[in-house]
């Protein structure tokens, strides 16, 4: 057995409702309750004083690219980012190549997981080839290992389809991620629509195009029972509808992003494709509707939708460049930075948002250091100031809107199953291991 004494750290875990100074245990890769004499003298020993101690961070919206758009990012590389963020967990869409329709895919992906530097979980698509037109094989993808299902980067137009898509799905306990985006609203558009888009000469996508599939999908909720959740949200008007949504009682979620919460579409201004995405980043209006969605409950938790992409896709016109960007290395100081310093939310509090909030929305066995619970970890600064430099970070890609930037708040030890896999900017060598199933 392999022992791991974590000593004199700030322990947070919103979970078991815990926050003091202390120990953390961890036994054959579990969380243990404490270790014998004889134990003790022979664990790793972490001195975390000053440091805060916490579940590792769960990341439920990844893009790895794997398998066909490995020039962008693999399963590897991607899991090795999130290990240097913070996060233990992650669950990676399924807009593949090809796409992971079936369940030959998931085992692939399932199969390069094992030498992943964190937990990665699959995700399968609604419909066949993403193309909104049949319904995917939602139970033999759920027998290969999914943990929801969603077509994200396309939105399922058709209500029929949609409406059988959620139905099947909650027979076989499936959660539904949406990506809502009415695409007859934002055909050739980059950028929110407003003041801004005119200005920059840009075409804009309304943020109606995202409020009219968030208000489908609540009502598809609300007439089928089943579980929806709405990904990366960006519009006021989308959280109050989800809001109104939960006082009725009905099974929906969301979830919003760093770059949503912490940027507006003024950043667009020097035509920066590092700031495109989708959906596009919108006003300050939105961005505080989006904070003040997270401090209620009405949005569950934080996604990052880490979405790479070779330096010369994005090296183009702005309208001819894909859309989004990384995440995962600087989500955990942009959340200090935006919730905790400037909107003042306390830091267990923020910590729920990405840990135990997360796991709970898929069910995962993640987000908690309760004694026996998988030993996941995460041992950050949040004091600590440094520059975040993409070409220096773990992933293939260099698509951050951070990159050059002094952030506060950075990940010392990252903790997978009771071993270091990230430890002072360094990672370990990958070994290979059982992944985790939620049976």
């Amino acid at each position: 057995m392999s022992f791991l004494w974590i000593k004199n750290g700030r322990v947070i875990d919103p979970a078991t409702k815990r926050d003091k100074v202390g120990d953390i245990f961890i036994a054959d890769g579990k969380i243990a309750a404490s270790l014998t004499a004889a134990q003790k003298k022979s664990a790793k020993v972490i001195d975390a004083k000053g440091l805060v101690v916490c579940p590792g961070l769960v990341d439920i919206h990844v893009h790895f690219r794997e398998p066909g758009q490995t020039h962008k990012e693999n399963i590897l590389t991607g899991s090795q980012a999130a290990a240097a963020g913070g996060f233990t967990t992650v669950v990676c869409m399924p807009n593949t190549s090809p796409v992971a329709d079936n369940a030959g895919t998931i085992e692939l992906i399932n199969n390069a997981a094992r030498k992943a530097a964190v937990h990665v979980y699959p995700t399968g698509c609604i419909t066949v080839g993403m193309k909104g037109q049949q319904l995917a094989p939602h139970g033999s993808l759920k027998k290969a290992g999914v943990v929801a299902i969603t077509d994200d980067g396309l939105c399922v137009e058709s209500n029929q389809l949609m409406r059988n898509a959620v139905e099947y799905a909650k027979m076989f306990d499936l959660p539904v991620l949406d990506h809502c985006q009415d695409e007859s609203l934002t055909k050739g558009a980059v950028m929110n629509e407003g003041t801004v888009s005119t200005r920059l000469g840009l075409k804009g996508w309304p943020h109606a195009a995202e409020d009219i599939i968030v208000a489908r999908n609540i009502i598809l909720s609300a007439y089928s029972g089943a579980h929806i959740h709405m990904q990366h949200i960006s519009s006021a008007m989308s959280v109050e509808l989800v809001r109104r949504a939960k006082k009725d009682g009905i099974n929906v979620t969301a979830e919003a992003t760093p770059h949503h919460i912490a940027l507006t579409e003024e950043a667009l201004g020097t035509y920066d494709t590092n700031f495109k995405m989708n959906p596009p980043l919108r006003t300050e209006q939105d961005r505080k509707a989006i904070i003040a969605g997270l401090r209620d409950g009405t949005l569950d938790c934080i996604g990052t939708d880490h979405a790479p992409h070779a330096p010369d896709e994005k090296d183009k016109e702005f309208d001819y460049a894909p859309n989004g960007i990384t995440g995962l290395e600087t989500a955990l100081p942009v959340c200090l930075d935006v919730l905790v310093k400037q909107n003042k939310f306390k830091l267990p509090f923020v910590i729920d948002l990405m840990t135990r909030k997360a796991a709970n929305l898929l069910k995962l066995p993640a987000g908690t250091l309760a004694t026996g619970a998988p030993a996941d970890v995460c041992i950050f600064d949040p004091n600590e100031t440094w520059l975040y430099d993409a070409k220096k970070g773990f992933s293939k890609s260099l698509n951050s809107p951070w990159s050059g930037q002094k952030l506060t708040g950075r990940v010392k030890t990252t903790i997978v199953a009771g071993r270091v896999v990230y430890e002072s900017g360094k990672m370990s060598r990958p070994v290979a291991r059982q992944v985790l199933t939620l049976d």
